[in-house]
């Protein structure tokens, strides 16, 4: 167990290989509680979320997911968000542990993360295991989201996750929660920890906000424009379009380096001898057998460049990638 975000996470049940393994070849389930839940009503939730948050929220409708990003005044990522907006019109935001009080003083609403607990079940058989225990939920499709009775019990159903694999997110009423935990370890879905969840996140190129996202980067720096509407009114829009404008500085872009060694967050990049970023995440990638890396970079170094990873004063080579490092 760790602290992360004000909760006590688990890093890992048996290891964190096995973990990662069984959610790339079968099926894991991690428990994501710690995100928050800011529940807005149906008849006010779509417009707090229309003039406030980066996505437009116009392009779904009920029974669907968005990610989303809510800036600050200079553009810079406040948090990153899934909205689920459900089919009785009530929209749940799920923001990161430690924004929920700032999301909610954004949009307004209510503040439930303490009523339920989240799972993700996630994984290619991920789907065929839930079956046994809820066909409905396991049938939620892709940024899908539904209101599905699981053992007696109400739960919102998205078909989300930040691993690079198919499955779904659950929130399932607190009470319910050990049983229905249980019950997913008992058709054979592993538990699985924080380590293995931010191993297959890096592998599948997915921004965490603290290292990716943050003060003084921008959703362009990051690569996820596409969740900008510049069409219409938020927070922070006014230096996004200076910045889309001018062309931003530096890009989120992936390293690989030779060898079983890991590049980590903190290490310096270079190319040649002039420093030019910092690894934001770094790790080995059991799926590829060799390191990976993410790092903040000038906007004119391209893919395929050569640069070196300074790992404790060591230089790993390495190579300019796009993300993501794994496709499904």
């Amino acid at each position: 167990m760790a602290p992360f975000g004000g909760w006590d996470m688990p890093l890992e049940f048996s290891s964190t290989l096995a973990e990662h393994g069984a959610c790339r070849s079968a099926a894991a389930v991690f428990d994501v509680s710690h995100l928050g839940t800011v529940r807005l009503a149906a008849d006010l939730g779509a417009d707090a979320v229309a003039r406030t948050l980066t996505n437009d929220i116009g392009r779904i409708g009920p029974g669907r997911a968005q990610y989303t990003h809510l800036l600050d005044d200079d553009g810079s990522v406040a948090d990153d968000i899934i909205v689920w907006w459900r089919p009785d019109g009530v929209i749940d935001v799920m923001p990161n542990a430690s924004n929920t009080d700032r999301v909610r003083a954004a949009l307004g609403g209510t503040d439930v993360t303490s009523e339920r607990a989240v799972l993700a079940v996630q994984g290619p058989e991920a789907r065929a295991l839930l079956a046994r225990i809820s066909p409905a939920a396991a049938a939620v499709g892709r940024f899908r989201v539904d209101v599905v009775e699981i053992g007696g019990a109400a739960c919102v159903v998205a078909g989300t996750g930040y691993t690079g694999e198919d499955g779904v997110e659950i929130a399932v009423p607190t009470p319910h929660a050990e049983r229905l935990w249980s019950e997913l370890v008992a058709v054979g879905v592993l538990p699985a920890g924080l380590g293995a969840r931010d191993l297959l996140r890096l592998e599948a190129g997915l921004p965490l906000h603290g290292s990716e996202l943050g003060p003084g980067i921008t959703p362009l720096q990051a690569g996820l424009g596409w969740v900008v509407s510049f069409d219409r009114p938020f927070k922070g829009r006014e230096a996004l379009i200076a910045e889309r404008d001018a062309g931003p500085a530096r890009r989120l872009r992936g390293i690989v380096t030779a060898g079983r060694r890991p590049p980590r967050a903190g290490s310096g990049v270079l190319l040649g001898d002039r420093p030019v970023g910092t690894v934001t995440s770094g790790n080995f990638s059991p799926t590829l057998g060799h390191g990976i890396a993410m790092a903040l970079l000038p906007a004119e170094v391209a893919d395929d460049d050569l640069v070196a990873v300074d790992v404790r004063g060591s230089r790993l080579s390495g190579r300019v990638v796009p993300l993501p490092f794994l496709r499904r």
